[in-house]
């Protein structure tokens, strides 16, 4: 399935994770071992660019946090990025450079690569979101099957995750629309946008505009 592979999805160029995801070939397998590797990374970075606010919490000096913002530790917010009103961080989470984590959204277990947006009343658990990926409105990452049995990702064949928790694979630059559900185990390809209002599950390749399920058409990028 090497559209699901990391490779395919992402520009790992664009993460302070960059290292940790070369050692993998699914981006789900790295999910258990997202607070191990922050901890890790976190006591190498660099005093003069990063505080440790607290045990194991590094932010950037250039990053914007607002009072109000909840964050745990393990977490690095990176270079730039913005952490908006009554954002609540819980843990095991990198928020890359110029990242933006809005107004009551909430982040756990997940990579957030540079320039993603996630600005307003999302829930992001267990999932790792590209390169400029962007969250409208009250978009959300649903992490854990109704009946807690394990997540499979489903694309033409079934793969096991061996998770009870997986969240969404979300691709560079996609744009997931307002009110959307992204099931457990959902991936998205590169350059996908999600229409609002969207129940999705299983894959939805590259370039693809998804309507609604059975419902996925090409996207033409402009040049």
């Amino acid at each position: 399935m090497k559209q699901l592979m990391i490779p395919q999805l992402y520009n790992i160029s664009e993460t302070i994770a960059s290292d940790y995801m070369k050692i993998f070939e699914y981006p789900w397998q790295l999910l258990p071992h997202i607070g191990e590797y922050t901890r890790k990374i976190g006591k190498a970075l660099d005093p003069a660019i990063f505080d440790e606010v607290d045990e194991c919490v590094w932010i950037a000096k250039s990053a914007e946090v607002a009072k109000t913002a909840m964050i745990e530790g393990p977490c690095i917010i990176d270079e730039s990025a913005e952490i908006r009103h009554c954002v609540y961080i819980r843990g095991n989470a990198i928020v890359g450079k110029f990242a933006v984590v809005g107004n009551s959204t909430e982040i756990k277990n997940s990579l957030l690569f540079n320039w993603v947006q996630v600005p307003h009343y999302n829930y992001i658990g267990d999932s790792i979101l590209g390169w400029k990926a962007h969250f409208g409105a009250g978009a959300i990452t649903s992490n854990v099957k109704a009946d807690g049995t394990l997540v499979n990702i489903k694309a033409g064949k079934i793969i096991e995750s061996g998770l009870k928790k997986v969240g969404a694979m979300i691709g560079d630059n996609v744009e997931v629309g307002c009110n959307t559900v992204l099931n457990p185990g959902t991936v998205i390809g590169r350059n996908s946008v999600i229409y609002p209002m969207s129940m999705v599950r299983g894959y939805v390749p590259a370039d693809s505009i998804y309507k609604k399920q059975g419902e996925i058409a090409d996207r033409i990028m402009a040049h």
